[in-house]
Protein backbone atom coordinates (compact mmCIF):
# COMPACT_ATOMS: atom_id res chain seq x y z
CA UNK A 1 0.00 0.00 0.00
CA UNK A 2 1.09 3.31 -0.89
CA UNK A 3 1.43 5.57 2.40
CA UNK A 4 1.28 9.25 1.41
CA UNK A 5 2.94 11.96 4.43
CA UNK A 6 3.08 15.36 4.46
CA UNK A 7 5.98 16.32 5.10
CA UNK A 8 6.86 19.64 3.13
CA UNK A 9 4.10 21.10 0.76
CA UNK A 10 5.58 19.37 -2.20
CA UNK A 11 4.41 15.96 -0.96
CA UNK A 12 1.09 17.01 -2.85
CA UNK A 13 0.39 18.17 -6.29
CA UNK A 14 -0.75 21.72 -7.53
CA UNK A 15 -4.09 19.92 -7.43
CA UNK A 16 -4.50 17.71 -4.34
CA UNK A 17 -3.59 21.37 -2.47
CA UNK A 18 -6.34 23.69 -4.34
CA UNK A 19 -8.56 20.65 -3.56
CA UNK A 20 -7.20 20.92 -0.02
CA UNK A 21 -8.00 24.49 0.60
CA UNK A 22 -11.50 23.87 -0.84
CA UNK A 23 -12.15 21.56 1.22
CA UNK A 24 -10.88 23.52 4.21
CA UNK A 25 -13.30 26.12 3.47
CA UNK A 26 -16.10 23.64 3.05
CA UNK A 27 -15.16 22.08 6.11
CA UNK A 28 -15.51 25.63 8.16
CA UNK A 29 -18.67 26.54 6.75
CA UNK A 30 -20.06 23.31 8.04
CA UNK A 31 -18.65 24.41 11.15
CA UNK A 32 -19.75 28.07 11.69
CA UNK A 33 -23.18 26.46 11.09
CA UNK A 34 -22.88 24.08 13.60
CA UNK A 35 -23.16 20.66 11.42
CA UNK A 36 -21.41 17.35 12.41
CA UNK A 37 -19.07 16.51 9.66
CA UNK A 38 -17.46 13.37 11.09
CA UNK A 39 -15.46 11.68 8.39
CA UNK A 40 -12.63 9.86 10.48
CA UNK A 41 -14.61 8.17 13.18
CA UNK A 42 -12.83 5.67 15.02
CA UNK A 43 -9.18 7.11 13.75
CA UNK A 44 -6.89 7.63 16.19
CA UNK A 45 -3.85 10.42 15.36
CA UNK A 46 -0.40 9.97 17.48
CA UNK A 47 0.90 13.60 18.18
CA UNK A 48 4.79 13.56 18.93
CA UNK A 49 5.79 17.23 20.36
CA UNK A 50 9.43 18.07 20.92
CA UNK A 51 8.82 21.79 20.95
CA UNK A 52 5.93 23.16 22.44
CA UNK A 53 2.67 24.68 20.68
CA UNK A 54 -0.35 26.31 21.36
CA UNK A 55 -1.78 27.02 18.46
CA UNK A 56 -0.59 23.65 16.15
CA UNK A 57 -1.09 20.87 19.59
CA UNK A 58 -5.07 22.37 19.67
CA UNK A 59 -5.76 22.70 16.21
CA UNK A 60 -4.60 19.26 15.65
CA UNK A 61 -6.26 17.75 18.82
CA UNK A 62 -10.06 19.60 18.32
CA UNK A 63 -9.33 19.04 14.95
CA UNK A 64 -9.58 15.38 14.60
CA UNK A 65 -11.91 15.26 17.64
CA UNK A 66 -14.49 17.57 15.45
CA UNK A 67 -13.57 14.71 12.50
CA UNK A 68 -15.29 12.17 14.65
CA UNK A 69 -11.55 10.94 15.78
CA UNK A 70 -9.58 11.09 18.88
CA UNK A 71 -5.74 12.57 19.56
CA UNK A 72 -2.85 11.32 21.65
CA UNK A 73 -0.35 13.86 22.71
CA UNK A 74 2.96 12.09 23.11
CA UNK A 75 5.71 14.61 24.64
CA UNK A 76 9.31 13.42 24.65
CA UNK A 77 9.29 13.46 28.27
CA UNK A 78 6.43 10.85 28.44
CA UNK A 79 7.74 8.06 25.85
CA UNK A 80 10.58 6.38 25.43
CA UNK A 81 12.46 8.50 22.50
CA UNK A 82 13.17 10.83 25.77
CA UNK A 83 15.34 8.28 26.99
CA UNK A 84 17.05 7.52 23.38
CA UNK A 85 14.42 4.76 21.64
CA UNK A 86 15.62 5.13 17.94
CA UNK A 87 13.41 7.13 16.13
CA UNK A 88 12.83 4.34 13.51
CA UNK A 89 12.04 2.09 16.41
CA UNK A 90 9.11 3.94 17.73
CA UNK A 91 8.13 4.69 13.91
CA UNK A 92 7.53 0.57 13.80
CA UNK A 93 5.34 0.28 17.03
CA UNK A 94 3.43 3.72 17.59
CA UNK A 95 2.30 3.30 13.77
CA UNK A 96 0.97 0.03 14.44
CA UNK A 97 -1.60 1.15 17.05
CA UNK A 98 -2.60 4.71 15.18
CA UNK A 99 -3.80 5.72 11.80
CA UNK A 100 -2.11 8.98 11.54
CA UNK A 101 1.42 10.64 13.17
CA UNK A 102 1.90 14.29 13.61
CA UNK A 103 5.34 15.28 14.74
CA UNK A 104 6.81 18.29 15.91
CA UNK A 105 10.62 18.76 16.40
CA UNK A 106 13.31 20.06 15.93
CA UNK A 107 15.73 18.18 12.93
CA UNK A 108 13.92 17.50 9.28
CA UNK A 109 15.88 14.35 9.23
CA UNK A 110 13.59 12.86 12.19
CA UNK A 111 10.46 13.71 10.65
CA UNK A 112 11.93 11.96 7.42
CA UNK A 113 13.47 9.02 9.20
CA UNK A 114 9.62 8.82 10.95
CA UNK A 115 7.89 8.68 7.78
CA UNK A 116 10.08 6.44 6.32
CA UNK A 117 9.47 3.49 8.55
CA UNK A 118 5.63 4.23 9.46
CA UNK A 119 3.27 2.56 8.02
CA UNK A 120 0.69 5.49 8.28
CA UNK A 121 0.65 8.67 7.14
CA UNK A 122 3.45 10.51 8.85
CA UNK A 123 2.35 15.23 9.58
CA UNK A 124 5.56 17.57 9.75
CA UNK A 125 3.91 19.88 12.18
CA UNK A 126 6.83 21.98 12.13
CA UNK A 127 11.05 21.44 11.78
CA UNK A 128 13.16 23.49 11.77
CA UNK A 129 13.79 23.69 8.10
CA UNK A 130 9.93 23.45 6.96
CA UNK A 131 6.18 24.65 8.78
CA UNK A 132 4.06 23.20 6.08
CA UNK A 133 0.70 23.00 7.73
CA UNK A 134 1.20 26.92 8.27
CA UNK A 135 1.01 27.76 4.70
CA UNK A 136 -1.98 25.72 4.26
CA UNK A 137 -3.70 27.87 7.03
CA UNK A 138 -1.88 30.91 4.89
CA UNK A 139 -2.87 30.13 2.04
CA UNK A 140 -6.89 29.73 2.73
CA UNK A 141 -7.23 32.90 4.53
CA UNK A 142 -5.71 34.66 1.38
CA UNK A 143 -8.63 33.00 -0.43
CA UNK A 144 -11.10 33.60 1.92
CA UNK A 145 -10.09 37.77 1.41
CA UNK A 146 -8.82 38.30 -1.74
CA UNK A 147 -9.31 35.11 -3.85
CA UNK A 148 -7.08 32.64 -5.87
CA UNK A 149 -3.39 33.32 -5.04
CA UNK A 150 -1.97 33.01 -8.02
CA UNK A 151 -0.13 35.09 -9.57
CA UNK A 152 -0.16 37.55 -6.73
CA UNK A 153 3.03 38.44 -5.19
CA UNK A 154 3.88 38.00 -1.52
CA UNK A 155 6.59 39.35 0.50
CA UNK A 156 8.67 37.63 3.06
CA UNK A 157 10.21 39.76 5.43
CA UNK A 158 12.73 38.67 7.69
CA UNK A 159 14.84 35.51 8.91
CA UNK A 160 15.13 32.34 5.66
CA UNK A 161 13.73 30.18 8.05
CA UNK A 162 11.12 26.87 7.63
CA UNK A 163 8.00 29.34 7.41
CA UNK A 164 10.60 31.10 4.68
CA UNK A 165 11.06 27.95 2.97
CA UNK A 166 7.76 26.68 2.97
CA UNK A 167 6.57 30.18 1.33
CA UNK A 168 9.21 29.19 -1.26
CA UNK A 169 7.38 25.47 -1.50
CA UNK A 170 4.21 27.79 -1.59
CA UNK A 171 5.01 29.66 -4.54
CA UNK A 172 5.92 26.58 -6.65
CA UNK A 173 2.71 25.07 -5.74
CA UNK A 174 0.04 27.80 -6.02
CA UNK A 175 2.00 29.95 -9.08
CA UNK A 176 2.98 33.26 -7.28
CA UNK A 177 5.88 35.50 -6.70
CA UNK A 178 7.60 35.56 -3.67
CA UNK A 179 10.11 38.36 -2.63
CA UNK A 180 12.10 37.57 0.48
CA UNK A 181 13.91 40.84 2.03
CA UNK A 182 16.47 39.73 4.88
CA UNK A 183 19.26 41.22 6.27
CA UNK A 184 22.90 39.68 4.79
CA UNK A 185 23.64 36.61 6.95
CA UNK A 186 19.97 34.96 7.33
CA UNK A 187 19.16 34.32 3.79
CA UNK A 188 17.20 31.03 2.99
CA UNK A 189 18.60 27.60 2.07
CA UNK A 190 19.74 28.22 -1.45
CA UNK A 191 18.71 24.80 -2.97
CA UNK A 192 15.46 25.10 -1.86
CA UNK A 193 15.60 28.86 -3.48
CA UNK A 194 17.07 27.20 -6.43
CA UNK A 195 14.29 24.54 -6.85
CA UNK A 196 12.12 27.87 -7.17
CA UNK A 197 13.65 29.53 -10.37
CA UNK A 198 12.58 32.74 -11.34
CA UNK A 199 9.23 33.04 -8.61
CA UNK A 200 11.55 33.89 -5.80
CA UNK A 201 13.41 37.29 -5.09
CA UNK A 202 15.83 37.51 -2.68
CA UNK A 203 16.44 41.43 -1.42
CA UNK A 204 18.11 43.22 1.15
CA UNK A 205 15.83 45.79 1.58
CA UNK A 206 12.47 45.00 2.71
CA UNK A 207 11.30 48.19 0.95
CA UNK A 208 12.40 46.84 -2.21
CA UNK A 209 11.03 43.81 -1.74
CA UNK A 210 6.96 44.78 -0.46
CA UNK A 211 6.62 47.18 -3.10
CA UNK A 212 3.37 46.85 -5.25
CA UNK A 213 2.79 43.29 -2.72
CA UNK A 214 -0.66 41.86 -1.91
CA UNK A 215 0.38 40.12 1.27
CA UNK A 216 3.36 40.39 3.63
CA UNK A 217 4.65 37.96 6.07
CA UNK A 218 6.61 38.03 8.75
CA UNK A 219 8.23 35.90 12.28
CA UNK A 220 9.45 36.40 15.24
CA UNK A 221 13.21 37.07 15.10
CA UNK A 222 14.50 34.75 17.14
CA UNK A 223 12.86 30.99 16.59
CA UNK A 224 12.67 28.54 19.39
CA UNK A 225 15.89 27.07 20.20
CA UNK A 226 17.68 30.63 19.25
CA UNK A 227 16.77 32.71 21.99
CA UNK A 228 20.37 33.02 22.96
CA UNK A 229 20.56 34.72 19.97
CA UNK A 230 17.69 37.17 20.94
CA UNK A 231 20.30 40.27 21.40
CA UNK A 232 22.34 40.43 17.69
CA UNK A 233 19.43 39.51 15.78
CA UNK A 234 17.44 42.72 17.06
CA UNK A 235 20.15 44.50 15.78
CA UNK A 236 20.34 42.54 12.94
CA UNK A 237 16.70 43.14 11.94
CA UNK A 238 16.53 46.44 13.04
CA UNK A 239 15.55 47.77 9.92
CA UNK A 240 13.33 44.79 8.98
CA UNK A 241 9.78 45.82 10.77
CA UNK A 242 6.30 45.52 9.53
CA UNK A 243 5.02 48.86 10.21
CA UNK A 244 2.64 51.60 8.30
CA UNK A 245 5.78 52.81 6.31
CA UNK A 246 6.04 49.32 4.77
CA UNK A 247 2.85 48.57 4.32
CA UNK A 248 2.54 52.02 2.55
CA UNK A 249 4.22 50.91 -0.71
CA UNK A 250 2.66 47.82 -0.70
CA UNK A 251 -1.05 47.27 -2.99
CA UNK A 252 -3.72 49.35 -1.45
CA UNK A 253 -5.57 45.79 -0.49
CA UNK A 254 -2.24 43.67 0.48
CA UNK A 255 -3.00 41.85 4.00
CA UNK A 256 -0.78 41.22 6.65
CA UNK A 257 -0.21 37.28 7.83
CA UNK A 258 2.04 36.56 11.37
CA UNK A 259 2.24 32.59 12.10
CA UNK A 260 2.56 33.94 15.87
CA UNK A 261 3.24 34.03 18.66
CA UNK A 262 4.18 37.55 17.51
CA UNK A 263 6.26 40.09 19.45
CA UNK A 264 4.66 43.41 19.12
CA UNK A 265 7.25 46.56 18.06
CA UNK A 266 9.56 43.84 17.16
CA UNK A 267 8.87 41.94 13.87
CA UNK A 268 5.58 43.95 13.44
CA UNK A 269 4.32 46.89 14.91
CA UNK A 270 0.85 46.85 17.03
CA UNK A 271 -0.61 48.83 14.76
CA UNK A 272 -0.04 47.04 11.92
CA UNK A 273 -0.67 43.44 13.49
CA UNK A 274 -4.12 44.59 15.27
CA UNK A 275 -5.07 47.02 12.48
CA UNK A 276 -7.57 46.53 9.55
CA UNK A 277 -4.99 45.06 6.95
CA UNK A 278 -4.22 42.15 9.66
CA UNK A 279 -5.83 38.89 8.92
CA UNK A 280 -3.75 36.91 11.97
CA UNK A 281 -7.05 36.03 13.80
CA UNK A 282 -8.44 34.35 10.62
CA UNK A 283 -4.89 32.66 9.48
CA UNK A 284 -4.41 31.25 13.39
CA UNK A 285 -8.29 29.33 13.42
CA UNK A 286 -7.88 28.11 9.89
CA UNK A 287 -4.95 26.14 10.92
CA UNK A 288 -7.86 24.42 12.42
CA UNK A 289 -10.16 23.68 9.21
CA UNK A 290 -7.00 23.32 6.72
CA UNK A 291 -5.50 20.82 9.18
CA UNK A 292 -8.54 18.84 8.82
CA UNK A 293 -8.97 19.11 5.55
CA UNK A 294 -5.16 17.72 6.19
CA UNK A 295 -6.40 14.85 8.09
CA UNK A 296 -9.46 14.06 6.27
CA UNK A 297 -7.62 13.74 2.99
CA UNK A 298 -4.70 11.26 4.09
CA UNK A 299 -6.20 9.67 6.60
CA UNK A 300 -9.28 8.38 4.20
CA UNK A 301 -7.53 8.44 0.94
CA UNK A 302 -9.94 10.67 -0.39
Amino acid sequence: MNIRHFLTLLDLSNEELQGLIKQAIKIKTLHKKGELYQPLKGKVLGMIFEKSSTRTRVSFEAGIAQLGGSALFLSSRDTQLGRGEPIADTSRVLSSMVDGITIRTFEHSKVETLARYSSVPVINALTDLYHPCQLLADIQTFTEHRGNIKDKTVTWIGDGNNMCHSYINAAIRFNFKLNIACPKGYEPDTNIVKNAGNLVAITHDPFEAAEKSHLLVTDVWASMGQEEEQNKREKDFNNFQVNKNLMSVADKDALFMHCLPAHRDEEVSAEVIDGEQSVVWDEAENRLHAQKALLEFLLTKK
